[in-house]
């Protein structure tokens, strides 16, 4: 029976691992930047995961420092930190610090206890999300703006609010692309009849806009 898990739930995520269970990861933080209308987050989770972002990285940097690379992703209020650390007792530590500050609904921490990969790897890490987002869009299977891309160590991590097609259909996509060692989803799912998911009215060919 395929484990399932819906907005209605209120569950935050669901998170499998395809090819393999090695979590790995490499990057820089991201942000939100742009507002999106058609992006399935409210408005005001976007802007949240946008400080969200910069208040976890601040907090690592200053203390930790070089110590880490750590890279910090919010998608829906959820951060996913990908990356290096030098021992389990600081990866645990990471846990504890960012899933207790406020707005934040939870953590998956996906670093790994080891050295700092070389920027030639986080080069490449740029190119494999080019390549994916780049599918998504010839695919023309679902919205690109719903699925996140975060790739560390030729690992993708896909994020967004998707329904179960929609997130069958990203992690084939990513699978099958050059380069990629292996997919990892963090979704949260919702039903094509939820409001997050219903599909919107396009405006029809000739009609007026006002």
């Amino acid at each position: 029976m395929k484990r399932r898990v819906y907005l209605a739930l209120a569950a935050p995520m669901c998170v499998l691992v395809l090819e393999g269970c090695v979590p790995a990861a490499v990057g820089v933080a991201a942000g939100v930047g742009v507002y999106s209308a058609v992006d399935r987050r409210t408005t005001g989770a976007q802007v949240d995961d946008e400080g969200i972002e910069l208040r976890v990285s601040n907090r690592i940097s200053e203390r930790y420092g070089d110590k880490v690379h750590v890279n910090v992703t919010s998608y829906n209020r959820v951060v996913m930190l990908t990356g290096e650390v030098p021992t389990a007792e600081i990866r645990d530590e990471l846990d504890k610090s960012i899933s207790g500050l406020a707005g934040v609904r939870g953590v998956t921490n996906e670093t790994k206890v080891g050295p700092h990969t070389a920027f030639s790897a986080r080069a490449n890490d740029s190119a494999i999300t080019g390549k994916v987002k780049a599918r998504f869009v010839d695919a023309n299977r679902f919205n690109a703006v719903h699925v996140k891309v975060v790739t560390e160590d030729s690992t993708v991590y896909l994020l967004g609010i998707v329904t179960e097609k929609e997130g069958n259909a990203a992690t084939e996509l990513a699978r099958t692309t050059s380069g990629v060692r292996k997919v990892i989803k963090v979704f949260e799912y919702c039903l094509p009849t939820d409001d997050a998911c219903r599909p919107r009215e396009q405006p029809k060919s000739g009609e007026d806009k006002k």
